[in-house]
């Protein structure tokens, strides 16, 4: 059977449940759903919920490797080393942060986790197991896998020719990973001279606030947010360039993403609001993920 016999069998064109039972896709789904499970067992036996986290700049890259390996067309490649270098200098982050540790399971735990065991609906071994079933494991792997789909969407048209789109998503991708590693950047040293309690220099009125509102987050509350997002929705024109349409089932992964992110901000800044004084007005003033283009050129 040639690889395109395989792919018309693993993505046929009439969407998303039939391709469901594809060869390509269930390779996804099979690692989807392995993986989902050790996260499950292993945070619920170690209590730290932090697993899926170790591995949300990893999996793409898996994804990556698994379409390379068989449909090596220029488009894969070209949207697998964009990912690579996205996954890569976004494990060095979580890295440098002590998200990872040399025995894998341990490494530190995102706070946030800590403040939805202590909600009142989730309180308890059996709620919060089950939400970190549901959500923390399957949900975000899910997320993870959809926001990745566009690698299958141009394995389906491995033999269309790069375009002009494919050029632009390029571009905005790298560019939003170039703006996503300044952001990064600017939280590390900022919270770095927070713990060293040096407020002579870099960061002077944040660091009085206690909270991050310069650099980039004098223009939005969110950039490094913002600039994953919009990563992730300019690899979804890789998939729009493939087949040619606009509007295709893999746009589920942005959108996704998008409401997660939503959610999420949402949570800190209200935990923010509750620690620091001057948030609300910070909050008040600068918009979450979009600037305001008469901020940018007063500023």
């Amino acid at each position: 059977m040639s690889k395109l016999i395989l792919l018309e069998n693993a993505i046929p064109q009439t969407g998303f449940p039939e391709i469901l039972h594809g060869v390509n896709t269930g390779t996804y789904l099979t690692v989807m759903i392995a993986t989902a499970l050790a996260c499950f067992v292993v945070s619920e036996i170690t209590r730290n919920y932090s697993q899926v986290d170790k591995l949300w700049s990893l999996m793409p890259i898996v994804y990556s490797i698994i379409a390379i390996l068989a449909f090596p067309s220029p488009r894969v490649w070209i949207m697998s080393i964009l990912v690579t270098v996205w996954g890569l200098r976004l494990s060095y982050n979580f890295s440098r942060k002590g998200g990872y540790n040399i025995i894998p399971w341990r490494g530190a735990e995102d706070y946030r986790w800590e403040v939805m065991r202590n909600h009142p609906e989730l309180k308890g071994r059996l709620r919060f197991g089950l939400f970190n079933l549901f959500f923390i494991s399957f949900y975000q792997h899910f997320l993870i896998f959809m926001f990745s789909s566009p690698l299958l969407m141009a394995a389906k048209y491995q033999n269309q020719d790069i375009t002009l789109l494919d050029k632009i998503a390029a571009a905005l991708m790298l560019l939003f990973i170039v703006i996503e590693t300044i952001a990064d950047n600017q939280q590390f040293s900022f919270h770095r001279l927070k713990k060293q309690g040096d407020r002579s220099g870099l960061y002077r009125e944040s660091l009085r606030n206690g909270f991050l509102s310069e650099g980039l987050w004098k223009f939005v509350r969110h950039p490094n947010f913002a600039s994953e997002q919009l990563i992730w929705v300019s690899f979804y024109l890789f998939g729009v360039a493939a087949s040619g349409r606009w509007l295709n089932w893999t746009i589920a992964g942005p959108v996704l993403l998008i409401l997660l992110f939503m959610g999420s901000s949402e949570l800190t800044e209200k935990l923010s609001s509750g620690k620091y004084p001057a948030y609300a007005d910070y909050r008040k003033n600068v918009p979450r993920f979009i600037p305001d283009p008469f901020r940018l050129f007063l500023k």
